[in-house]
């Protein structure tokens, strides 16, 4: 004789087909905007790094529009191109320099939807 089981354990479990096409979408479409996102993050990364730079350099007496040009030059050897020199803020206060930006960068994400990334890096947020 085979024993019947509880109606609890007759009932079905887990993911239905449907559900796991739903959640591996979803899935595969955060993957998607991550890996879209990381140069604008890697880029905001190498410009907080040059930032910080930039503040110990102007803290030991280099003139502003050297900061700027010692920017540019930090920039073409990371490869960035969101941001120059000219579009620093650049402050000196009691002998500390100060040195930050603020810029968007848009990435793309499907047809006419993009996605707005605003940044602000400063030496000031250490």
């Amino acid at each position: 004789m085979i024993a019947k089981l509880p109606a609890s354990m007759r009932s079905q479990r887990g993911l239905s087909l449907l559900g796991a096409l739903i959640i591996g979408s979803f899935v595969a479409f955060c993957l998607f905007l991550a890996f879209r996102t990381v140069p604008a993050i890697n880029e905001y990364m190498a410009i907080k790094r040059i930032v910080n730079v930039l503040a110990d350099e102007g803290d030991n007496g280099v003139s502003i529009p050297q900061l700027r040009r010692s920017f540019d030059r930090y920039a073409y050897t990371d490869n960035v191109a969101s941001i120059t020199g000219a579009d620093l803020l650049i402050v000196r206060q009691g002998g500390v320099t100060e040195v930050s930006a603020d810029y968007e960068r848009v990435v793309p994400v499907a047809g006419n939807v993009s996605l707005l990334l605003e940044f602000t890096p400063s030496s000031a947020s250490n």
